[in-house]
């Protein structure tokens, strides 16, 4: 029963050492956050590098479990769905790093959330995900995923995880990235623009926000008339590097 339910959520459990020392070189004298700790395999070895950890276990078993075998001064465990917990939670002082397998399910938050704290991280995730987040321009793979990473940091790869390094056993491999802010903030409306482009991103700019209206409560005749002011309406979506698209998302943001 374990396995399938760990399987719908999307998380699976490292069980090479190695890597998770790997990982933990990068917690060395800094307050650590871990999101879905599970087992505490990473958990150990962030403990052994970091001025303290503090790590969100949502399953109830897992943290009682975790609460149980590792006590440490430097751990702080919080039983709560990430996305749901609160700086009040987290505690006072500040959060330098997020070092983390995260829960496949858990990737795209854990992106925008990192996003909008500009907060550096060591992450394992879906190697699949971590190929969109790195995709360029006119390929297949380029999406609103690699527009935010592109615009928000800068990411190297680690290395690549074979999947029989975790179990249960997933049908996919990892990736281990780190990824470092650049200090640049994208505004709220920007950002739904961004998303409604990339929503038809083999469309012109024009058709892609016509057809994405309704998001910004605008009747066909209004987007229209708004896209015939933009300079580059014209263009495929998919033909224009992060940083057109931060340019142009700003323009069309201005006059909806």
């Amino acid at each position: 029963m374990r396995s399938r339910r760990v399987h719908r959520t999307g998380q699976v459990f490292l069980t090479n050492q190695h890597i998770a020392e790997i990982e933990a070189e990068h917690a060395i004298g800094k307050t650590v956050l871990e999101i879905g700790p599970g087992p505490g395999m990473l958990t150990r070895a962030l403990l052994k590098k970091a001025k303290k950890v503090i790590a969100v276990e949502k399953d109830r078993m897992l943290y009682n479990s975790l609460e149980a075998r590792i006590r440490s001064k430097k751990l702080k465990l919080i039983n709560k769905d990430f996305l749901d917990i609160s700086e009040e939670d987290l505690g006072p002082g500040q959060i330098d790093i997020m070092i983390a397998n995260i829960p496949y399910q858990l990737s795209s938050n854990v992106i925008e959330w990192l996003s909008k704290k500009r907060m550096q991280a060591v992450l394992c995730l879906q190697k699949e995900f971590v190929n969109h987040m790195l995709a360029k321009e006119d390929t297949r793979e380029y999406s609103r995923l690699s527009v935010i990473t592109a615009l928000s940091f800068r990411v190297t790869k680690i290395l690549d995880v074979p999947r029989g390094n975790f179990r249960p056993i997933p049908l996919v491999d990892s990736s281990i990235i780190y990824i470092k802010p650049l200090g640049t903030a994208i505004d709220g409306k920007a950002m739904s623009v961004i998303s409604a482009l990339m929503q038809h991103k083999k469309k012109t700019i024009r058709s892609a926000m016509i057809d994405g209206r309704g998001s910004f409560g605008k009747t066909k005749d209004e987007m229209s008339r708004i896209m015939e002011t933009i300079s580059m309406k014209d263009q495929r979506v998919f033909k224009l590097r992060p940083n057109q698209l931060s340019e142009l998302s700003t323009e069309i943001a201005s006059r909806i």
